[in-house]
């Protein structure tokens, strides 16, 4: 089979850790979902939605390409570290640093026209481990078995994101399953901005942003985040603001803000924040980055 995009297998959210001996645990990252393909030496990287990551991450597609390799189709996620943690916020801001990247590589999906979906996770990690040349900034994601609520508490403790579960025996998916679950040490998902406050005393640009999410084909207002911005991302996102505003409100609830702006809701961005009030919005949130590998209408609020 010849090397082609495949759409990722995602994972559920869920509340309660557990402990089963048909599952293995991963350490759930802070990155960038990443679909790499090798056609005959030359790689390609996608989102999880199909856009072409070749001119964000062009070290890690120098790494692989330096690689003598089968054809393949692989699946992982290109982080950044802060510590001993990832981090989205800090991989958001290579451009302005020199920040080291890193391609951590959890499922294998085709190799040397082989389809390797149909064969159980487990077997699909020993194919991968076994036969994928790594080294350099391309990693193997190890795993744990069965002790589930023992590794997720271990994450949190080092302050990490949280855990992955997959059920050791199922196939590769491309679609949204229960056999892949996530559980997060702290809160925080996707959101997508619709308007944004006049900014006060020093701040430029805007003052707060305006999140929200999509719902039976509504967009319901989720609150606003004024933190995590440095002045660079302030100049850079204020201008793509001012270019998607519109005179009408995006959302399907009246907003009480003083000093609004309305835009089109395009922009997804990460937000972490505490959790979500009885009147469903943010509790302390935090602007973590922009995020362009998910489209603005799938963005939902998550629910464990």
């Amino acid at each position: 089979m010849k090397p082609h995009w495949i759409a990722p297998e995602l994972a559920t959210l869920a509340d309660k850790p557990f402990s089963n001996d048909e599952w293995i645990f991963e350490e759930k990252f802070d990155g960038i979902r990443c679909i790499a393909i090798n056609s005959g030496g030359k790689v390609t990287l996608f989102s999880r939605n199909h856009k072409l990551l070749n001119d964000d991450f062009p070290e890690i597609v120098q790494a692989l390409e330096q690689k003598k390799s089968k054809d393949y189709v692989v699946d992982g996620e290109v982080v950044a570290f802060t510590g001993r943690a990832t981090s989205f916020s800090k991989l958001q801001n290579r451009a302005q640093k020199k920040i080291a990247l890193h391609f951590y590589l959890f499922d294998l999906l085709l190799w040397d026209k082989r389809d390797i979906r149909k064969y159980p996770l487990l077997e699909r990690k020993k194919w991968l481990k076994a036969h994928f040349p790594f080294g350099g900034p391309i990693h193997y994601t190890p795993h744990v078995e069965a002790a589930g609520e023992a590794f997720y508490k271990k994450m949190c403790k080092r302050g990490l994101e949280g855990a992955i579960a997959k059920r050791a025996a199922s196939v590769y998916l491309s679609k949204r399953t229960r056999d892949w679950l996530k559980f997060k040490c702290s809160k925080g998902q996707e959101l997508v901005i619709g308007g944004y406050t006049e900014p006060q005393g020093s701040r430029v640009n805007f003052g707060a942003l305006l999140l929200g999410y999509y719902e039976r084909g509504k967009f319901h207002y989720a609150g606003k985040v004024g933190t995590g911005f440095d002045t660079a991302m302030l100049d850079n996102l204020g201008e793509k603001l001012k270019r998607l505003e519109k005179k009408s409100s995006p959302f399907a609830e009246k907003i009480k803000e003083k000093g609004l702006h309305f835009v089109r809701p395009t922009l997804v961005c990460e937000v972490g924040f505490t959790e979500w009030t009885n009147e469903g919005k943010l509790r302390h949130p935090r602007f973590l980055g922009l995020r362009k590998d998910k489209p603005a209408k799938s963005v939902v609020r998550e629910r464990a």
